[in-house]
């Protein structure tokens, strides 16, 4: 019997060219959503290995110090531990008289700037995603906090002696008009139901700035959902009779929802790891006073809880998701 003329030719290849032709093969064979997931794995698999690398024994190693009393020995520059048990935890919630202040201040800080940045990235987004003159240069403008509110920039606006003196002269000579401001802002919240509403917008409006800065990756995110949604979606409502406002709610609010979710989390684990953070400045001193026991327990602490906030928030915000084909 004649043998086949393919496996004749794979048969004369060098088994490297056979083993990667059959790789080749098997990965054609696979359909569209395992290629995606196989591409997603290569692109995350540099963190993946970074992580392992550099961070995976030094996280074993904090997590030793949480139940242990760290002893620093400069002389050889070393350090000894000893198992304490929860004496850490304990010290931090029942003891320390600024952790559990701190930590309540940045929820309530976080429920303010969350939802609002997320109105305000979406809000832009939609804007800068319609056709107009001049929108790559406005586009860039949005982009810009991309930058600016990275680690290293954030520390010189907070640390920089001539910013905090720009800032504090402004301040003073306009004490006028910040008193005009209060004054609207009292007349608006007093008296009615709506006080704790408007309330919140004028804190929105005091903190527009930090909500700004803070609402770059969120835009480009969103706009990359909105350049996705086919127009033939909004030709077919139009020719239906849908109005502008039927076609956000009813197609651009739906195909868009997945990602809500995405800028969700993404905001709260960036709104709790920001270098302003309070906490982690806490925490920072800590680490500066060499206790390391101590620090390391308020670290996974507030660790624990920024993974409890964002499960309870993703889980409610998910029943609401729209997945489409």
């Amino acid at each position: 019997m004649s043998e086949n003329p393919q496996t004749q030719i794979n048969a004369g290849q060098p088994k490297k060219e056979k083993k990667r032709n059959f790789l080749s093969q098997k990965y054609h064979n696979l359909d569209f959503q395992k290629k995606n997931a196989i591409a997603g794995y290569l692109f995350i698999s540099p963190f993946i290995i970074g992580f392992l690398v550099f961070m995976f024994l030094p996280i074993l190693e904090s997590l030793r110090m949480v139940f242990s009393e760290v002893t620093m020995d400069l002389e050889n520059n070393r350090y000894d531990m000893v198992f304490n048990g929860l004496s850490n935890f304990y010290y931090v919630f029942q003891t320390d008289p600024e952790f559990n202040r701190l930590l309540t201040e940045e929820l309530f800080r976080m429920l303010l700037s969350v939802p609002a940045i997320l109105v305000f990235s979406f809000f832009v987004a939609m804007i800068i995603n319609q056709k107009f003159k001049g929108r790559s240069f406005v586009r860039s403008v949005f982009f810009l906090p991309v930058i600016l509110s990275a680690g290293v920039m954030l520390g010189l606006e907070t640390n920089n002696m001539l910013l905090g003196e720009m800032r504090s002269y402004v301040q003073q000579n306009n004490a006028m008009t910040n008193t005009i401001t209060n004054v609207l802002e009292e007349i608006l919240i007093s008296g009615g139901a709506m006080d704790e509403f408007l309330y919140y917008v004028i804190q929105v409006v005091n903190e527009i700035y930090g909500i700004a800065l803070t609402s770059g990756m969120q835009i480009i995110i969103f706009l990359s959902g909105l350049q996705t949604i086919s127009p033939s979606m909004y030709e077919a409502s139009k020719i239906e009779g849908a109005t502008a406002w039927e076609s956000f709610w009813k197609i651009t609010f739906p195909m868009i929802s997945s990602l809500i979710l995405v800028n969700l989390i993404y905001s709260i684990i960036d709104y709790f790891l920001r270098s302003d953070n309070t906490v982690m400045e806490k925490v920072t001193s800590e680490i500066a006073k060499m206790d390391y026991g101590l620090s390391s327990a308020m670290a996974w602490a507030y660790f624990i809880i920024v993974i409890i906030i964002v499960g309870i928030s993703a889980g409610i915000i998910s029943r609401r998701v729209y997945y489409y084909e």
